[in-house]
């Protein structure tokens, strides 16, 4: 079986970026799967005191390959469309150029979406209000959940990756520092939530 270590995804496991684990497994032989949350910034730690980053990549979708050196598909929400450079930051080398990468943003208009190149790595960044990666990507990728319901959460999330592996869509090309300039305050998740 394919262990993290082998591929793209074991830099972010040692360094402790790798968060609340729906899925952390192989799915399939020379493949890796991850659903959960990738740390962006980390609090300064007091002593041995363990605090929760300052801010993470939520709701990741992502699959690695033993012996790659790339991460060919990746899915997550960001609450802030700022947070892309550190995005870029933490992955680093282990984001390939070619690679598809989606982020779903709190602060974008509703009705927009972009493609953003940064870094050297291009993004697909699209809104999500009140709303989960997971349902906006299958959604996305017209895949209906009757289709894969009886699959494990391995085969959902590799059925889920590989469709948008092969998806492309021309959305309207901006630079990172035009989003910036246009997005729109960061919503507060729980305003307007019963107590």
């Amino acid at each position: 079986m394919t262990a993290i270590e082998n591929t793209p995804l074991g830099r972010l496991d040692k360094e402790g970026r790798l968060l609340n684990a729906v899925l952390k497994q192989p799915t399939k032989p020379g493949r890796f799967d991850f659903r959960g949350d990738i740390a962006l910034k980390f609090q300064v730690a007091v002593a041995d005191e363990k605090r929760p980053p300052e801010y993470t990549m939520e709701q990741v979708l992502v699959c690695a390959e033993e012996g790659k050196t790339t991460i060919p598909v990746l899915a997550g929400y960001l609450q802030n469309f700022a947070f892309l450079a550190d995005v870029v930051d933490v992955l680093g080398d282990a984001l390939a150029p070619d690679g598809k990468y989606f982020l779903f943003c709190n602060n974008i208009d509703l009705l927009s979406k972009y493609r953003v190149t940064h870094g050297g790595k291009t993004f697909y960044v699209l809104p999500c209000d009140e709303s989960t990666v997971w349902k906006e990507m299958t959604e996305l990728l017209s895949i209906d959940k009757n289709d894969i319901k009886k699959l494990d959460t391995g085969g959902k999330t590799d059925v889920v990756l590989d469709a948008a592996r092969d998806w492309h869509e021309d959305y309207e090309v901006i630079t990172y520092e035009k989003g910036v300039s246009i997005m729109e305050p960061v919503k507060n998740r729980n305003e307007n939530r019963p107590v």
